[in-house]
């Protein structure tokens, strides 16, 4: 049976716990900590701890979301705390090497991870005193270089996100059904949709003025879920995702996990032919490392904005066509390619008037 595990933003404030009650009680040795998880209590393992000075404690956990697939499984987490005379106020988060920031430099630590803090912690905090958590991820540079933290504006390190301490690993079943079920009650709402690819077409989205009520998760499963909108008669759906993703649309390949197909690099290049370009111009696609490395080279020859322009057309044509076999209804599908930094790459005319109505 699968098992569940535990946030990040969990392990950093066990972490700064112990290293707190190790401030304020010297000979607390303790290996687990008690938390409120809210709700809920969890027992979190502490893998070492040490006073540094009368002032100053250093605690470490290591990550384990249970059976999810995870790229934080078993990173540490160091949590410094410091002590001292009262401040404007009783607790002070930082953010330490490892732990990303906001574009205004803020500390990515966000709202559930600091009810989290306050709740564990200032309980703790004797009256005059103030406390000072640094979160230190000494893994979280070079983990954040595999997310797209950086479309969400978060530079230099991983994030303390997410609105609840439990990991709750589900099949892949369990993910489809819920996004199902998501888009039923959507579709009651607005009948016409935005189809958010990935964490940063959420980012994109809320750029564009996009409501809440109109979007959509849809995980890989865009060939299901485009069906599903068409059986419950949505009136359009707006494509919203990275261009490596929403590529493989226009191959005809509608599940876009890399597990299954990842033609992305060869649908460019075949556009590239389409629309006019070179054979040398399509060699330099199949070369690229990664799609946006092939936009760029797009770039240097003069091609990106007829290839993509082209394909973001061709996608959407492919998913109206593809519910049209499946759900044998019309759908009205617009596309609007970005970046893994979230820049506009390409859009169709059909994706611009969505987004204007919609965001009207």
């Amino acid at each position: 049976m699968a098992q569940s595990g535990y946030t990040l933003p969990v392990f950093a404030v066990a972490s700064a716990k112990a290293a707190l009650l190790q401030l304020l009680n010297r000979d607390d040795r303790r290996t687990t900590i008690e938390l409120d998880i809210l709700p809920g209590n969890a027992d979190v393992a502490i893998q070492q701890i040490a006073a540094l000075d009368e002032m100053s404690a250093l605690a470490v956990t290591l990550s384990d979301p249970g059976d999810n697939l995870d790229l934080t499984r078993n990173t540490p987490i160091w949590a410094w705390v410091r002590l001292c005379d009262r401040q404007s106020q009783p607790l002070i988060l930082e953010a330490g090497e490892g732990l990303g920031r906001t574009i205004t430099g803020e500390a990515a630590i966000y709202r559930y991870a600091q009810r989290l803090f306050d709740a564990n912690l200032l309980p703790l905090i004797p009256a005059d005193k103030t406390v000072t958590v640094r979160i230190i991820l000494p893994e979280g540079r070079q983990l954040a270089q595999r997310t797209s933290n950086e479309a969400f504006g978060i530079l230099e390190g991983l994030s303390l996100l997410g609105t609840s301490g439990i990991s709750k690993p589900l099949s892949a079943a369990d993910h489809l059904e819920e996004f199902r079920v998501i888009l039923q009650q959507k579709v009651r709402e607005s009948p016409n949709l935005v189809f958010c690819i990935g964490s940063n077409g959420q980012q994109v989205a809320h750029c564009l003025n996009i409501p809440e009520a109109t979007i959509v998760p849809t995980g890989n499963w865009l060939g299901a879920l485009l069906v599903e909108a068409g059986l419950h008669h949505a009136r359009s759906v707006l494509l919203l995702g990275y261009q490596g993703k929403l590529i493989k649309l226009a191959g005809g390949i509608f599940n876009t996990s890399s597990h299954l197909a990842d033609a992305k690099l060869e649908i460019i290049s075949a556009a590239v032919i389409r629309s006019g370009g070179s054979l040398e111009a399509a060699n330099r696609v199949l070369n690229a490392k990664t799609a946006d490395d092939a936009h760029q080279q797009l770039i240097q020859l003069g091609l990106a904005e007829q290839v993509f322009s082209d394909l973001a057309v061709l996608i959407s044509q492919k998913a109206t066509n593809y519910v049209k076999k499946y759900a044998d209804v019309s759908l009205k599908v617009g596309t609007f390619l970005f970046d893994r930094k979230g820049q506009r790459v390409s859009q169709d005319s059909i994706a611009q008037e969505l987004i204007d109505t919609i965001a009207s």
